[in-house]
């Protein structure tokens, strides 16, 4: 995992229903080891993130613009460790992460925290709110002989406010390499007629708690997933 920490990559993102799991993990295990943490092979993630009041993060996503930010607090349940975590899409298409380690959600507006945040983005940490809990499993695969991680989402959860959506039937993979090189799991990918493209969880997420926000953008993506649920 150490070599594949991959924190300038480039991601490529698929969604299928989890009926097809078990095909694809057969047809991945050929080139791939699996991440097992003390017998543990689906690890639990709860993840907290952030914007501003009027979502300005989600609106320049939605909007298509390069150069944005995600902010979030991150538990890795199994490990019981936690990163505050700042993910940059830059304008050729990579994504820069960079994190320090806090084990519980951090005051953004004062000491480390804040600190690392004014210093890695171009507006005040002071603009920040907690928006959307966005928890699930994962299942992390590790090329064997090339620099590329692969992650599986499982049991998907938004919670905001007492509102909680699940997406249970619902498979988020996600391709994560050091450049665009041939990859074992888009080949499988292709050939179960399984296209490329999802929408964030994030974004995935706002759209589906909060009705004010603008979706144009996402709704050929959100009525694909609701097709793959409904499965």
């Amino acid at each position: 995992m150490d070599e594949v920490r991959l924190m300038d990559r480039t991601e490529t993102k698929f969604t299928f229903n989890i009926r097809e799991l078990s095909s694809v993990l057969n047809k991945a295990k050929a080139y791939y080891h699996i991440l097992d943490i003390e017998g543990n092979r689906i690890s639990r993630y709860r993840t907290l993130y952030f914007d501003t009041e009027k979502f300005e993060l989600y609106n320049k996503h939605h909007n298509g613009k390069l150069n944005r930010y995600k902010i979030r607090h991150r538990t890795y349940v199994e490990s019981n460790i936690g990163f505050l975590e700042v993910k940059f899409k830059n304008n050729k298409g990579r994504t820069l992460k960079t994190r320090i380690k806090e084990l519980l959600v951090p005051d953004l507006n004062t000491g480390k925290a804040f600190n690392f945040l004014e210093k890695m983005l171009p507006f005040s940490p002071l603009s920040l709110l907690p928006k959307i809990h966005i928890n699930y499993s994962r299942i992390t695969l590790v090329n064997k002989v090339s620099a590329e991680r692969l992650t599986l989402d499982l049991n998907l959860e938004f919670e905001n406010r007492g509102i909680c959506k699940k997406f249970n039937q619902l498979v988020i993979a996600e391709v994560k390499q050091d450049s665009k090189i041939a990859s074992p799991f888009i080949s499988i990918m292709h050939h179960n007629h399984i296209r490329e493209g999802a929408i964030s969880k994030y974004c995935f997420g706002v759209a589906s708690i909060f009705p004010e926000v603008k979706k144009n953008n996402f709704k050929q993506k959100l009525s694909h997933i609701n097709k793959l649920v409904q499965l």
